[in-house]
């Protein structure tokens, strides 16, 4: 499958800021599953691409002059395996069994972890996991935050996928499996249309295995990684801070232009 995406982010304050920065995670990279045919992203002025402690493509916009709105686009086309269930690594994996303070998993995700997988600790077992975290969680908007911890969200039995993922981190990790937040895109069907996404991936054996708790899908056929780290602070697409600028009206559109999806054979 060969996507084309048009990601735009605008922010817009009531009074002018004196100075922000925008740390960005929008460049996706070349993998087993996904091929990079082209990417760009216009910012309000060129900044360097780095590499983040995992392995993610990172720039830093620093605007260090009154401005009172900060446009952020990117655009590019990805062609994606469709076939490929699971993604090898160079890198040890053990860094992802660390918890964080989003992903703390309390006594009772330690018990419904263990419930679901018993001494099971393979593929098939934590799939069982990710479909009872669906249908224990199910979507809603509204009822968390973006500093919600997956205790907070499991205590509600309901949240968005950001909060799905996080449950699910912290149950793998109480299990013992290393386990990481993936931030991306998600193709929803052939209207074309694709949003902002994120979900999971478990290290199992010797390769990383996707789990999407949201769409409750264990192959990541549709979806476009951008970004991991050990939970969504560390791969969140977007994350700023700024000096002055009073209220904040962001704004973001994902688009995949007509014509440019294409089902590869």
């Amino acid at each position: 499958m060969k996507l084309s995406i048009r990601h735009d982010t605008t922010y817009r304050y009531d009074d002018q800021v004196r100075a922000s920065i925008q740390y960005l995670r929008l460049t996706p990279q070349e993998s087993e599953r996904q091929h990079v045919l082209s990417w760009q992203l216009t910012l309000p002025r060129p900044v360097r691409a780095q590499i983040d402690p995992f392995g993610n493509i990172f720039h830093v916009l620093t605007l260090d002059e009154p401005h009172d709105a900060v446009v952020i686009s990117a655009r590019g086309q990805v062609e994606i395996d469709e076939r490929r269930e699971a993604e090898h690594d160079k890198h040890s994996a053990l860094p992802f069994l660390r918890f964080t303070r989003l992903t703390t998993a309390d006594e009772a995700l330690r018990e419904f972890a263990a419930l679901q997988c018993g001494s099971r600790r393979d593929r098939s077992g934590l799939i069982e996991l990710m479909e009872a975290l669906h249908e224990q969680m199910p979507f809603k908007r509204g009822v968390t935050r973006l500093d919600s911890t997956a205790a907070e969200a499991f205590a509600g039995r309901a949240g968005v996928c950001q909060d799905h993922t996080h449950a699910f981190l912290a149950c793998a990790r109480s299990l013992g499996v290393p386990a990481r937040f993936v931030s991306g895109y998600l193709y929803q069907g052939n209207d074309q249309n694709l949003a902002s996404h994120a979900w999971a991936e478990a290290w199992l054996g010797d390769a990383w295995y996707s789990f999407d708790v949201t769409n409750n899908l264990s192959r990541p056929e549709r979806h476009l990684k951008l970004a991991v780290g050990l939970d969504y602070l560390d791969a969140c697409p977007v994350r700023g801070m700024r000096r002055g600028g009073g209220g904040e009206q962001m704004h973001a559109k994902v688009d995949a232009p007509p014509l440019m999806l294409v089902q590869t054979q």
